[in-house]
Protein backbone atom coordinates (compact mmCIF):
# COMPACT_ATOMS: atom_id res chain seq x y z
CA UNK A 1 0.00 0.00 0.00
CA UNK A 2 2.84 2.35 0.92
CA UNK A 3 4.62 1.53 -2.36
CA UNK A 4 1.45 2.30 -4.33
CA UNK A 5 1.09 5.65 -2.60
CA UNK A 6 4.72 6.50 -3.28
CA UNK A 7 4.30 5.60 -6.94
CA UNK A 8 1.19 7.81 -7.17
CA UNK A 9 3.09 10.71 -5.63
CA UNK A 10 6.00 10.23 -8.03
CA UNK A 11 3.71 10.05 -11.05
CA UNK A 12 1.84 13.19 -9.97
CA UNK A 13 5.09 15.03 -9.50
CA UNK A 14 6.28 14.09 -13.00
CA UNK A 15 2.98 14.78 -14.78
CA UNK A 16 3.46 17.96 -16.84
CA UNK A 17 1.11 20.85 -16.22
CA UNK A 18 -1.58 21.26 -18.92
CA UNK A 19 -0.64 23.66 -21.70
CA UNK A 20 -2.89 26.73 -21.55
CA UNK A 21 -5.38 27.13 -24.37
CA UNK A 22 -4.99 30.28 -26.45
CA UNK A 23 -6.44 31.87 -29.56
CA UNK A 24 -4.82 31.33 -32.96
CA UNK A 25 -5.71 33.32 -36.08
CA UNK A 26 -5.32 32.51 -39.75
CA UNK A 27 -6.41 35.02 -42.37
CA UNK A 28 -6.06 35.81 -46.03
CA UNK A 29 -7.84 36.60 -49.28
CA UNK A 30 -10.02 34.19 -51.25
CA UNK A 31 -13.10 34.18 -53.50
CA UNK A 32 -12.91 37.93 -53.97
CA UNK A 33 -13.03 38.67 -50.25
CA UNK A 34 -11.20 38.13 -46.96
CA UNK A 35 -11.33 35.22 -44.55
CA UNK A 36 -10.39 34.67 -40.91
CA UNK A 37 -10.14 31.47 -38.89
CA UNK A 38 -9.98 31.87 -35.13
CA UNK A 39 -9.54 28.72 -33.10
CA UNK A 40 -8.68 27.93 -29.50
CA UNK A 41 -6.07 25.27 -28.79
CA UNK A 42 -2.91 24.52 -26.87
CA UNK A 43 -0.83 24.78 -30.03
CA UNK A 44 -1.07 26.07 -33.60
CA UNK A 45 -2.05 22.70 -35.06
CA UNK A 46 -3.64 24.12 -38.24
CA UNK A 47 -1.23 25.63 -40.76
CA UNK A 48 -1.84 28.35 -43.33
CA UNK A 49 -0.69 26.02 -46.11
CA UNK A 50 -3.53 23.59 -45.33
CA UNK A 51 -6.11 26.36 -45.55
CA UNK A 52 -4.64 27.66 -48.80
CA UNK A 53 -4.66 24.18 -50.33
CA UNK A 54 -8.29 23.66 -49.32
CA UNK A 55 -9.33 27.00 -50.81
CA UNK A 56 -7.50 26.23 -54.06
CA UNK A 57 -9.31 22.91 -54.31
CA UNK A 58 -12.70 24.55 -53.87
CA UNK A 59 -11.93 27.28 -56.43
CA UNK A 60 -10.85 24.66 -58.96
CA UNK A 61 -14.31 23.18 -58.62
CA UNK A 62 -16.77 26.02 -57.99
CA UNK A 63 -15.29 29.32 -59.18
CA UNK A 64 -16.80 31.00 -62.23
CA UNK A 65 -13.81 33.37 -62.20
CA UNK A 66 -11.27 30.58 -62.66
CA UNK A 67 -10.61 29.38 -66.20
CA UNK A 68 -10.94 25.63 -66.49
CA UNK A 69 -12.81 25.19 -63.20
CA UNK A 70 -15.21 22.27 -63.06
CA UNK A 71 -18.25 24.54 -62.98
CA UNK A 72 -17.00 26.37 -66.08
CA UNK A 73 -16.47 23.01 -67.77
CA UNK A 74 -20.08 22.15 -66.98
CA UNK A 75 -21.34 25.47 -68.33
CA UNK A 76 -19.44 24.93 -71.57
CA UNK A 77 -20.40 21.26 -71.96
CA UNK A 78 -23.39 20.27 -74.10
CA UNK A 79 -24.58 17.53 -71.73
CA UNK A 80 -22.72 17.66 -68.42
CA UNK A 81 -19.61 16.60 -66.50
CA UNK A 82 -18.44 14.20 -63.85
CA UNK A 83 -18.74 16.15 -60.60
CA UNK A 84 -16.22 16.07 -57.76
CA UNK A 85 -17.28 16.02 -54.11
CA UNK A 86 -17.50 19.82 -53.88
CA UNK A 87 -19.73 20.22 -56.91
CA UNK A 88 -21.87 17.27 -55.81
CA UNK A 89 -22.46 18.66 -52.33
CA UNK A 90 -23.22 22.21 -53.37
CA UNK A 91 -25.46 21.25 -56.29
CA UNK A 92 -27.19 18.71 -54.04
CA UNK A 93 -28.01 21.45 -51.55
CA UNK A 94 -29.06 23.82 -54.34
CA UNK A 95 -31.52 21.24 -55.67
CA UNK A 96 -32.84 20.59 -52.16
CA UNK A 97 -33.51 24.28 -51.56
CA UNK A 98 -34.94 24.68 -55.08
CA UNK A 99 -37.57 22.08 -54.24
CA UNK A 100 -38.21 23.41 -50.74
CA UNK A 101 -38.80 26.96 -52.01
CA UNK A 102 -40.86 25.94 -55.05
CA UNK A 103 -38.17 27.16 -57.41
CA UNK A 104 -37.62 30.54 -55.80
CA UNK A 105 -33.97 29.66 -55.20
CA UNK A 106 -32.42 28.46 -58.45
CA UNK A 107 -28.71 27.98 -59.12
CA UNK A 108 -29.25 28.08 -62.89
CA UNK A 109 -29.89 31.85 -63.05
CA UNK A 110 -26.35 32.53 -64.30
CA UNK A 111 -27.47 33.80 -67.75
CA UNK A 112 -29.85 36.27 -66.10
CA UNK A 113 -27.29 37.36 -63.51
CA UNK A 114 -24.87 38.01 -66.35
CA UNK A 115 -27.46 39.87 -68.43
CA UNK A 116 -28.23 42.23 -65.54
CA UNK A 117 -24.53 43.04 -65.09
CA UNK A 118 -23.84 41.13 -61.88
CA UNK A 119 -21.78 38.35 -63.44
CA UNK A 120 -18.08 37.95 -64.10
CA UNK A 121 -18.34 39.84 -67.41
CA UNK A 122 -19.54 43.45 -67.81
CA UNK A 123 -22.96 44.23 -69.26
CA UNK A 124 -23.77 47.47 -71.10
CA UNK A 125 -27.29 47.95 -69.74
CA UNK A 126 -30.46 46.21 -68.65
CA UNK A 127 -31.66 43.33 -70.83
CA UNK A 128 -34.74 43.89 -72.97
CA UNK A 129 -37.97 42.01 -72.18
CA UNK A 130 -37.42 39.89 -75.29
CA UNK A 131 -33.88 39.01 -74.17
CA UNK A 132 -35.17 38.03 -70.73
CA UNK A 133 -37.82 35.74 -72.22
CA UNK A 134 -35.18 34.12 -74.40
CA UNK A 135 -32.84 33.58 -71.45
CA UNK A 136 -35.61 32.06 -69.30
CA UNK A 137 -35.66 29.10 -71.69
CA UNK A 138 -32.16 28.26 -70.41
CA UNK A 139 -33.05 28.66 -66.72
CA UNK A 140 -34.58 26.11 -64.35
CA UNK A 141 -33.17 23.48 -62.01
CA UNK A 142 -35.84 21.11 -63.28
CA UNK A 143 -33.52 20.83 -66.31
CA UNK A 144 -30.63 19.75 -64.05
CA UNK A 145 -29.93 16.20 -62.84
CA UNK A 146 -27.41 15.00 -60.27
CA UNK A 147 -27.07 11.21 -60.38
CA UNK A 148 -24.12 9.93 -58.38
CA UNK A 149 -21.14 11.85 -59.74
CA UNK A 150 -22.89 12.64 -63.04
CA UNK A 151 -24.12 16.20 -63.32
CA UNK A 152 -26.31 16.45 -66.41
CA UNK A 153 -28.37 19.10 -68.16
CA UNK A 154 -31.32 18.76 -70.48
CA UNK A 155 -30.48 21.83 -72.56
CA UNK A 156 -26.94 22.75 -73.67
CA UNK A 157 -27.36 26.41 -72.67
CA UNK A 158 -28.12 25.62 -69.00
CA UNK A 159 -25.48 27.29 -66.81
CA UNK A 160 -24.76 27.09 -63.10
CA UNK A 161 -23.96 30.02 -60.81
CA UNK A 162 -23.11 28.81 -57.31
CA UNK A 163 -21.57 32.07 -56.08
CA UNK A 164 -24.62 32.65 -53.87
CA UNK A 165 -23.84 29.60 -51.74
CA UNK A 166 -20.18 28.76 -52.44
CA UNK A 167 -18.92 30.97 -49.60
CA UNK A 168 -21.19 29.27 -47.08
CA UNK A 169 -19.96 25.90 -48.31
CA UNK A 170 -16.34 27.04 -48.08
CA UNK A 171 -16.86 28.11 -44.48
CA UNK A 172 -18.20 24.64 -43.67
CA UNK A 173 -15.24 22.96 -45.36
CA UNK A 174 -12.77 25.08 -43.39
CA UNK A 175 -14.66 24.29 -40.18
CA UNK A 176 -14.35 20.59 -41.02
CA UNK A 177 -10.61 21.10 -41.50
CA UNK A 178 -10.33 22.51 -37.99
CA UNK A 179 -12.37 19.65 -36.54
CA UNK A 180 -10.15 17.05 -38.21
CA UNK A 181 -7.35 18.54 -36.11
CA UNK A 182 -9.40 18.10 -32.94
CA UNK A 183 -10.44 21.75 -32.66
CA UNK A 184 -13.79 22.13 -30.90
CA UNK A 185 -13.89 25.89 -30.25
CA UNK A 186 -13.66 28.15 -33.30
CA UNK A 187 -15.09 30.85 -35.54
CA UNK A 188 -14.64 30.63 -39.32
CA UNK A 189 -15.56 33.69 -41.40
CA UNK A 190 -15.36 34.32 -45.12
CA UNK A 191 -16.97 37.37 -46.70
CA UNK A 192 -19.24 37.82 -43.69
CA UNK A 193 -20.49 34.20 -43.71
CA UNK A 194 -19.72 32.31 -40.51
CA UNK A 195 -19.56 28.89 -38.92
CA UNK A 196 -19.04 28.67 -35.16
CA UNK A 197 -18.66 26.00 -32.53
CA UNK A 198 -17.95 25.98 -28.82
CA UNK A 199 -16.91 28.91 -26.65
CA UNK A 200 -14.20 31.49 -26.29
CA UNK A 201 -11.29 30.13 -24.33
CA UNK A 202 -9.93 29.95 -21.75
CA UNK A 203 -12.87 31.69 -20.07
CA UNK A 204 -15.67 29.73 -21.73
CA UNK A 205 -17.70 32.79 -22.78
CA UNK A 206 -20.30 32.60 -25.52
CA UNK A 207 -19.11 33.32 -29.03
CA UNK A 208 -20.59 36.71 -29.97
CA UNK A 209 -21.67 37.54 -33.52
CA UNK A 210 -22.59 41.04 -34.66
CA UNK A 211 -25.37 41.69 -37.19
CA UNK A 212 -25.12 44.69 -39.52
CA UNK A 213 -27.78 47.36 -39.90
CA UNK A 214 -27.54 49.15 -43.27
CA UNK A 215 -28.25 52.84 -43.71
CA UNK A 216 -30.76 52.61 -46.53
CA UNK A 217 -31.14 56.35 -46.96
CA UNK A 218 -27.67 56.78 -48.43
CA UNK A 219 -26.41 53.19 -48.68
CA UNK A 220 -23.57 54.10 -46.36
CA UNK A 221 -21.44 51.60 -44.50
CA UNK A 222 -23.59 49.54 -42.14
CA UNK A 223 -23.45 49.86 -38.38
CA UNK A 224 -23.83 47.15 -35.77
CA UNK A 225 -27.49 46.42 -35.07
CA UNK A 226 -27.72 43.27 -32.96
CA UNK A 227 -25.42 40.79 -31.24
CA UNK A 228 -26.21 37.10 -30.86
CA UNK A 229 -24.55 34.32 -28.90
CA UNK A 230 -24.19 30.93 -30.56
CA UNK A 231 -22.53 27.66 -29.57
CA UNK A 232 -22.87 25.87 -32.92
CA UNK A 233 -24.13 26.57 -36.43
CA UNK A 234 -23.84 28.72 -39.52
CA UNK A 235 -24.75 32.41 -39.81
CA UNK A 236 -25.08 34.20 -43.15
CA UNK A 237 -26.59 37.44 -44.39
CA UNK A 238 -28.11 38.42 -47.72
CA UNK A 239 -29.05 41.98 -48.61
CA UNK A 240 -29.80 44.42 -51.38
CA UNK A 241 -27.85 47.32 -49.92
CA UNK A 242 -24.41 46.54 -51.31
CA UNK A 243 -24.70 44.93 -54.74
CA UNK A 244 -27.05 46.89 -56.95
CA UNK A 245 -27.14 48.86 -60.20
CA UNK A 246 -29.01 51.92 -61.36
CA UNK A 247 -31.19 50.88 -64.30
CA UNK A 248 -33.57 53.40 -65.85
CA UNK A 249 -33.37 55.63 -62.78
CA UNK A 250 -34.26 52.74 -60.47
CA UNK A 251 -32.17 50.57 -58.24
CA UNK A 252 -31.86 46.96 -59.42
CA UNK A 253 -30.72 44.42 -56.85
CA UNK A 254 -28.35 41.55 -57.61
CA UNK A 255 -30.86 38.87 -56.54
CA UNK A 256 -32.73 37.76 -59.66
CA UNK A 257 -36.15 36.12 -59.63
CA UNK A 258 -35.66 32.90 -61.63
CA UNK A 259 -39.36 32.81 -62.50
CA UNK A 260 -39.64 36.29 -64.02
CA UNK A 261 -36.05 37.09 -64.99
CA UNK A 262 -36.18 40.45 -63.19
CA UNK A 263 -34.55 41.50 -59.90
CA UNK A 264 -36.61 40.84 -56.79
CA UNK A 265 -38.44 43.90 -55.52
CA UNK A 266 -40.03 43.81 -52.09
CA UNK A 267 -39.73 45.48 -48.69
CA UNK A 268 -36.78 43.37 -47.48
CA UNK A 269 -33.42 45.06 -47.10
CA UNK A 270 -31.50 42.20 -45.53
CA UNK A 271 -31.98 38.87 -43.82
CA UNK A 272 -29.61 37.05 -41.49
CA UNK A 273 -30.14 33.31 -41.19
CA UNK A 274 -28.97 30.90 -38.50
CA UNK A 275 -28.91 27.25 -39.55
CA UNK A 276 -27.12 24.04 -38.56
CA UNK A 277 -24.42 24.79 -41.16
CA UNK A 278 -23.33 27.75 -43.26
CA UNK A 279 -24.20 26.16 -46.62
CA UNK A 280 -27.83 25.77 -45.58
CA UNK A 281 -27.98 29.29 -44.15
CA UNK A 282 -26.37 30.74 -47.30
CA UNK A 283 -28.86 29.05 -49.61
CA UNK A 284 -31.93 30.05 -47.65
CA UNK A 285 -30.94 33.68 -47.03
CA UNK A 286 -31.25 34.37 -50.77
CA UNK A 287 -34.57 32.53 -51.00
CA UNK A 288 -36.02 34.36 -47.99
CA UNK A 289 -35.01 37.70 -49.51
CA UNK A 290 -37.03 36.84 -52.58
CA UNK A 291 -40.12 35.79 -50.63
CA UNK A 292 -40.84 39.10 -48.95
CA UNK A 293 -41.45 39.44 -45.23
CA UNK A 294 -44.84 37.80 -44.69
CA UNK A 295 -44.16 34.81 -46.88
CA UNK A 296 -40.67 34.37 -45.39
CA UNK A 297 -41.98 34.34 -41.83
CA UNK A 298 -44.65 31.81 -42.81
CA UNK A 299 -42.00 29.61 -44.43
CA UNK A 300 -39.80 29.78 -41.32
CA UNK A 301 -42.65 28.70 -39.06
CA UNK A 302 -42.74 25.48 -41.08
CA UNK A 303 -38.94 25.05 -40.97
CA UNK A 304 -37.84 25.34 -37.32
CA UNK A 305 -34.22 24.42 -38.11
CA UNK A 306 -33.92 27.89 -39.64
CA UNK A 307 -34.03 31.12 -37.63
CA UNK A 308 -33.83 34.58 -39.14
CA UNK A 309 -33.56 38.29 -38.48
CA UNK A 310 -35.05 40.73 -41.00
CA UNK A 311 -34.47 44.40 -41.73
CA UNK A 312 -37.14 45.87 -43.97
CA UNK A 313 -38.68 49.11 -45.17
CA UNK A 314 -42.22 49.91 -44.08
CA UNK A 315 -44.78 51.45 -46.38
CA UNK A 316 -44.09 54.88 -44.87
CA UNK A 317 -40.40 54.56 -45.77
CA UNK A 318 -39.17 53.94 -42.22
CA UNK A 319 -36.72 51.10 -41.60
CA UNK A 320 -37.82 48.42 -39.13
CA UNK A 321 -36.68 44.98 -38.04
CA UNK A 322 -38.20 41.74 -36.82
CA UNK A 323 -37.07 38.19 -36.09
CA UNK A 324 -38.27 34.68 -35.51
CA UNK A 325 -38.80 33.56 -31.92
CA UNK A 326 -35.76 31.28 -32.09
CA UNK A 327 -33.52 34.09 -33.30
CA UNK A 328 -34.79 36.40 -30.55
CA UNK A 329 -33.66 33.85 -27.97
CA UNK A 330 -30.11 34.15 -29.30
CA UNK A 331 -29.95 37.91 -28.80
CA UNK A 332 -27.50 39.21 -26.21
CA UNK A 333 -28.63 42.30 -24.40
CA UNK A 334 -26.22 44.77 -22.82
Amino acid sequence: MIIQLLLAVIVSLWTPAPVPVQAFHLHGYAQGTTYTLTYYAADSVVKQAEVTQQLEEIDASLSLYRAGSLINQFNAAPRGVRADQHLQRVVGKALEVYRATNGLFDATVEPLVQAWGFGHQPAAGAPTPAAIQALLRSVGSDKLTLRGDSLLKQVPTLHLDLNGIAQGYTVDVLAALLERHGIRDYVVELGGELRVRGHRQPGGELLRIGIERPDTSAFALPALQQVIGLTAGGVTTSGNYRKFRRVGGQQAAHLINPKTGYPFRNELISVTVVAPDALTADAYDNALMGMGLDRALSFLRQNPDLQAYFIYQRSDGAVADTATVGFTKLLLHP
